[in-house]
């Protein structure tokens, strides 16, 4: 069941995707009722039978993905020599009704220092729907952070060594929220410099004071940025008025903040 391998990528991931579903079958079609498959961007997993018929199918769940479509659908479609396709005629000679279920997209987080902060951050997401990058450039950190990863709970963690980690944020997904708190403050400013580069990510935030903000926003603007981009950055991070300093504190505060932003599925 290879469309099971593809609603686990869609979720590790962190995209959205269709999952398509042949309910009906009616005389003489390539597979059974029942049959399923899954539909991202750019990729399928599994098959209801190839040929017109699922390239038709496939078009219709990218079509749903491009529009934003939330809502299950159902479509009917004949497969004989006398209805033309997109790709041509499917003489099979039978009818199929099918279901597009849209997949949503789990909120994605990604953390930029596993330091004592970071990993208190992924400890209280592992029990949230969501999922989690978490990079730092140091080999050393990475390898303690990788007992997160079996916590239980639904979150999906990944663990990047990076020892460029700018690189993991260029690659995030659309609508990513970005928490910058690498155990260097030039490491701080080249993420933020990059995220800055981005115009899709859902927040971006950056440990510190607002002393260390000030500095920021004057090396920000020298390197070319507006204020009204700089703007998109929030620092101090998490909700005001919890004064504690303790990792823990810090983490809860911080992840209440989140909890705001995030449209939830």
């Amino acid at each position: 069941m290879e469309w099971l391998t593809g609603l686990e990528s869609l979720t590790s991931e962190g995209t959205s995707g269709i999952l398509v579903t042949l309910t009906s079958v009616r005389g003489h079609a390539p597979r059974a009722a029942g049959t399923k498959m899954v539909v991202s961007a750019d990729r399928t997993w599994d098959t209801i039978g190839g040929g017109n018929l699922e390239a038709t199918v496939t078009d219709s769940a990218r079509r749903m993905l491009r529009d934003g479509e939330a809502e299950p659908r159902t479509e009917e479609m004949s497969l004989t020599e006398h209805t033309t396709t997109r790709y041509g005629r499917q003489c099979c000679g039978g009818k199929v009704e099918v279901l597009f279920e849209p997949i949503a997209a789990p909120p994605v987080v990604a953390i930029f220092g596993a330091g004592h902060v970071g990993t208190e951050i992924v400890r209280l997401l592992s029990r949230l729907p969501v999922t989690v990058h978490l990079a730092d450039s140091r080999q050393v950190a990475v390898d303690a952070a990788r007992a997160l990863e079996s916590a239980d709970g639904p979150a999906r963690l990944r663990v990047h060594h990076a020892p460029a980690p700018e690189t993991v944020l260029k690659d995030l997904p659309p609508d990513s929220h970005v928490l910058i708190m690498s155990h260097d403050h030039a490491e701080d400013l080249i993420l933020c410099d990059t995220a800055l580069g981005r115009d899709d990510l859902a927040s971006v935030g950056l440990i510190g004071s607002s002393a260390k903000w000030a500095r920021f926003r004057k090396r920000l603007r020298e390197q070319g940025h507006e204020d009204a981009d700089i703007d998109r950055i929030t620092c101090p991070i998490g909700i005001s008025g919890i004064d504690g300093k303790s990792p823990a504190v810090i983490a809860i505060s911080v992840v209440a903040a989140l909890a705001q932003d995030i449209a939830w599925p």
